[in-house]
């Protein structure tokens, strides 16, 4: 079990739940929004956004064996373009992945599409036992820069 995130329309963005104190995510909502909204390091080959040289990375991975969150950071100001959403497909699926080696699902499948300009739509599902256990839509927005 987690502690929640929940998203808040009016700042745009995910943030801790509280009921009366914090609240809890007994299923796979905060596990998916960490693995997919947290900045994972950049590879050696990965060209990294505005010709800069910072490749991020989660505090975390210094310690663990296994890098934590996504590249989506990475198409941050990338065009609208076909490849532009299959590299989002495979960082997503990528970031998730986790899941599955740890046995905490027997699948995952990601789908992106260009939802509106400036915008690509994640959906994500996750399978369970015999059933699915997660089935969300996500929104990563971006600035595009063309």
């Amino acid at each position: 079990m987690d502690i929640a995130l929940r998203f808040d329309p009016e700042r745009g963005y995910y943030d801790l739940a509280f009921d009366e104190d914090l609240a809890t995510d007994p299923g796979l909502e905060t596990a998916v929004v960490l693995s997919l909204f947290t900045d994972r390091r950049a590879l050696p080959a990965d060209v990294l956004p505005g010709g800069g040289s910072d490749r991020r990375g989660y505090w975390a991975d210094a310690f663990g064996e296994r890098l934590q969150g996504s590249r989506l950071w990475l198409l941050g100001r990338e065009k609208e373009l076909e490849s532009v959403r299959r590299s989002a497909e495979v960082y997503a699926q990528e970031a998730l992945a986790w899941l599955v080696e740890d046995g905490v699902a027997e699948a995952v499948s990601v789908t992106a599409d260009h939802a509106r300009r400036g915008v690509l739509l994640l959906r994500v599902e996750v399978q369970r036992g015999s059933g699915t256990a997660l089935a969300k839509e996500y929104e990563y927005v971006w600035r595009n820069a063309g």
